[in-house]
């Protein structure tokens, strides 16, 4: 049977656990070659690629921190001559540092804002230049661009609300290439990034849905994203929390 994104190639970066590694697994078991990036999870990454490979799939893992612009930039670069052409860019890397304002430190905001969005544009940057038409941005954000919910996530909040802002933007730039531009907003996630049982008990009861979002099912909407049924869908910011935000 034909898979939805047969003949196609992506890039996940931060691909090594979490919604990444959901993101990775789910592009290739619908048919596309996948590269990932990672920083630190060598053996993660190691595994991943190894189970794809074993379900018949295509993976490379490679090492490129994404607070460093220029290593990401070679990361998408290398993917690109491996595979011969980038037609799917997945901005996922992402990390959530929590403080209140008179102690959140200017090294940690440098730090947060590098990954959640100066890396965004650098990664959009490097995959646009590799992308024909029908090639397709997606963006990890948050539902934290609509409601910080929490003290000592301003920050946080900002660079996800300046994700959805940029998505829009980059939708405009790039639309006349015919290359789509959309983010996800997930609600609370059951994650690494996200693992203390006790806000999970917390969370829950803020859900609509009584229960956590799980991997799986935001690599859902971005495989949807990803696939020639999303043609027509450019500029978004797509919410997927459980009835959080309702």
């Amino acid at each position: 049977m034909t898979k939805p994104l047969d003949g196609k190639t992506a890039l996940v970066t931060g691909g090594s656990r979490g919604i990444g590694a959901a993101i990775v697994r789910r592009l290739a078991g619908d048919g596309a070659a996948v590269a990932f990036t990672y920083a630190n999870s060598k053996e993660k990454a190691e595994a991943l690629t190894a189970r794809i490979e074993a379900e018949g799939g295509k993976a490379i893992a490679i090492q490129a921190d994404s607070a460093d612009a220029a290593a990401l930039q070679a990361a998408i670069d290398q993917a690109a001559r491996h595979f011969g052409g980038l037609d799917i860019l997945v901005n996922n890397a992402g990390i959530l540092m929590r403080s209140p304002i008179d102690t959140f430190s200017l090294d940690d905001f440098d730090r947060m804002f590098a990954i959640n969005v100066k890396a965004v544009f650098a990664g959009t940057q490097a995959a646009a230049r590799h992308m024909q038409s029908g090639g397709r941005i997606i963006t990890v954000g948050s539902v934290t661009a609509e409601r910080s919910g929490f003290p000592g996530a301003s920050v946080y909040s900002m660079t996800k609300g300046a994700v959805a802002a940029m998505t829009r933007g980059l939708a405009r730039d790039l639309g006349p290439r015919g290359i789509t531009v959309n983010a996800i907003q997930p609600g609370p996630t059951a994650t690494d990034m996200n693992s203390d049982p006790g806000s999970h008990e917390m969370l829950q009861g803020l859900m609509a849905l009584g229960r956590l979002g799980e991997d799986r099912e935001i690599a859902s909407l971005a495989a949807y994203l990803a696939s020639p049924d999303a043609s027509f869908v450019t500029g978004a910011s797509l919410t997927i929390d459980g009835g959080y935000l309702a």
